[in-house]
């Protein structure tokens, strides 16, 4: 009997603590959907796309060429980033319609150069001309375009050779009307190319008849022939834009492009023999004594065995 009772307890004391690990365990409450609430159908907004800008300049040289140069770049974070391998369309505007130049990629600068003949394009009744650079857009970026109108004009450059000095003369005329006509009171530097900037020497500014002189330096360092190559520039004017021309002259100091080994000097890396006959000297005499040291203690090491024993 008393077994039994035992039993009992033993079954109540399980089924208590059953119980209570059944009102700890966390339930999952069901709600009925609430069918006055309106539901939200608008879809998720979509990212924003990167707005680029272009930069068109444009570059009329004295081979009746035009250089249109675009730059592509875009504001990310506060910070302009520019965009490679990006297709830009070039074409130029007259009343209206729309002809097709060319298209390049840009290189890792986000720049494209491209250079078109001014022989077959049409100017309007102002002489102008008006170019465009387009971006089609892609999945990031959104489309994109820059213009630049200039008027069509030819920067002329004519090396003097005088003689105690050099100079060249620079002239500026005006083609827009199909006539030449000079351009005064505009100033034009002249330049000598380097391997990355130009380096200006002199400024002009010309005269009635479009016309302007600057003299040249005798002592400009050139090619291993002497050759230099002077660039008449007009930079940034509001009518004409960018204008350059070119002329090569054997007027500077001939600068060997050879790779040749210099002669022994202090700083240089082939020093003065006497220095390096001095160096060895002292570094023998020194590691010799480290040597010397080394030996005694073997020739102690050995004269203790012998002891010893």
């Amino acid at each position: 009997m008393k077994e039994i009772k035992t039993c009992n307890a033993f079954a109540q004391h399980i089924c208590r603590t059953l119980l209570l690990m059944t009102l700890l365990l966390p339930v999952h409450l069901l709600a009925q959907t609430d069918s006055t609430k309106a539901i939200d159908t608008t879809a998720p907004e979509a990212p924003s796309l990167i707005a680029p800008s272009i930069e068109l300049i444009t570059v009329q040289k004295a081979d009746n060429t035009i250089d249109l140069k675009a730059s592509v770049k875009a504001k990310v974070k506060g910070t302009f980033i520019k965009l490679p391998m990006l297709k830009v369309s070039f074409v130029q505007v007259n009343d209206t319609v729309e002809t097709a130049l060319g298209f390049l990629i840009t290189d890792r600068n986000g720049a494209a150069v491209l250079n078109v003949k001014a022989g077959g394009l049409k100017t309007d009744t102002g002489g102008k001309l008006l170019f465009k650079a387009l971006f089609a857009g892609n999945k990031a970026m959104e489309t994109a375009e820059g213009e630049a109108t200039i008027k069509r004009a030819r920067l002329e450059i004519v090396p003097v050779k005088g003689d105690s000095s050099n100079s060249v003369q620079v002239k500026l005329v005006d083609i827009g009307s199909g006539e030449e006509k000079p351009v005064s009171e505009i100033a034009v530097g002249i330049f000598v190319k380097r391997e990355f900037n130009p380096l200006k020497i002199g400024e002009g500014t010309t005269d009635e008849s479009g016309e302007a002189s600057v003299e040249v330096p005798n002592n400009l360092p050139g090619d291993d022939k002497g050759n230099i190559t002077l660039l008449a520039k007009l930079d940034e004017n509001e009518i004409y834009g960018n204008m350059e021309a070119v002329a090569v002259q054997k007027w500077g100091v001939p600068v060997s492009n050879k790779i040749e080994q210099l002669p022994r000097a202090l700083w240089s890396s082939h020093p003065p023999l006497w220095m390096l006959i001095t160096f060895i000297l002292l570094m023998s005499i020194v590691w010799g004594h480290y040597i010397v040291i080394i030996v005694q203690l073997f020739r102690l090491r050995n004269e203790d065995r012998h002891a010893t024993n």
